[in-house]
């Protein structure tokens, strides 16, 4: 620990604390201080002005990045008949129906995603205990919970990412791997920035971004200049 923490503390005398960089500084610089042994996930972090206590100010959804996340998600589709068949012929991992949701139930979860057409989610709804505390629950905001299972598989094997504020008004969002060229882990950022900014309920009050900031895996935060970071 002793060394992960000198490791650390030498990245962070590279980070000016005063300074809100702009996006393409923030990722060279989270780049060049990166001292994970492996492919380190960059991710960006908002700290919104939102009361998520409040219906019409929960912040909660899906999309796919334009360069994907650098992570291979394995996915299962809860669904039959011919839907079942569609979500083999889209590229699902595992797809299946009451005897998948029997062994789900039993403590297998070998998966990141799991997706269900509506008719299923009777049976889905019954492993809330095992898949609620690990965020795996199919969820119609996502996308995961539809009709669709074909754009719902592709979408998911293309690097969509989930979004959801916490009860602090945080939402943290992966936007690719330490190994991505600078250009795309830019607009991936810029593409999350800008449906974020979409996002904004219409009753929030103030400044919505707080602060926002951009780190790695083991890396230190580095504040980004939300007010003109699509500039």
């Amino acid at each position: 620990m002793a060394k992960k923490g000198k490791k650390f503390q030498a990245a962070l005398e590279k980070v000016d604390r005063t300074k809100e960089y702009s996006p393409s500084e923030a990722v060279a610089l989270a780049k060049e201080i990166d001292f994970a042994n492996f492919d380190a996930t960059v991710e960006v972090s908002y700290n919104l002005n939102i009361d998520v206590t409040k219906a019409d100010q929960q912040i909660r959804g899906a999309m796919v990045l334009p360069n994907g996340t650098g992570k291979t998600q394995t996915v299962v589709v809860i669904a039959a008949g011919e839907k079942a068949e569609e979500a083999k012929a889209a590229g699902a991992d595992y797809v299946g129906d009451a005897d998948l949701i029997e062994k789900i139930n039993d403590g297998w979860l070998e998966f990141d995603v799991m997706v269900a057409t509506p008719d299923m989610m009777g049976q889905v709804g019954r492993l809330g205990r095992v898949l609620g505390p690990k965020g795996l629950m199919p969820n119609p905001k996502t996308g995961t919970v539809t009709q669709d299972v074909t754009k719902a598989v592709n979408d998911i094997k293309a690097g969509q990412v989930n979004y959801r504020a916490d009860k602090a008004g945080i939402v943290n969002v992966p936007i690719g791997k330490v190994s991505f060229e600078d250009d795309k882990l830019i607009e991936n950022f810029k593409a999350l920035h800008e449906q974020i900014l979409r996002l904004r309920p219409a009753s929030a009050k103030g400044n919505y971004i707080q602060s926002l900031t951009l780190t790695t895996t083991f890396g230190p935060g580095i504040k980004v200049d939300a007010p003109n970071a699509l500039v």
